[in-house]
């Protein structure tokens, strides 16, 4: 993401983090404006052009605008319930 959680840099890893927050999940973040090396490296990894980008299970999901999908279709809260079955942690 573009900040961190409690100080995002932009509207769309604001929009991530508090949409996260509302499910209560833990989650961990990297600032990408510290780092051009994990900005481009994340980009690479996922082929995903823009950032935030959202992994859920160690899966990559997409970006904000794909987890606001989610959350307006009530799709994420079972995809953070699997995760945290699986291992993750849901607070």
């Amino acid at each position: 993401m573009k900040g961190d959680p409690t100080q995002p840099m932009c509207g769309f890893s604001n929009m991530a983090c508090r949409i996260l927050d509302m499910y209560k999940v833990s989650y961990g973040s990297r600032d990408v404006l510290s780092d051009p090396e994990i900005r481009d490296g994340i980009k690479a990894f996922t082929a995903w052009p823009t950032i935030p980008q959202i992994f859920i299970g160690g899966e990559f999901v997409g970006g904000s605008d794909i987890v606001m999908q989610m959350h307006q279709d009530g799709e994420l809260g079972a995809a953070l319930d699997k995760a945290a079955a699986s291992g993750g942690k849901k607070e």
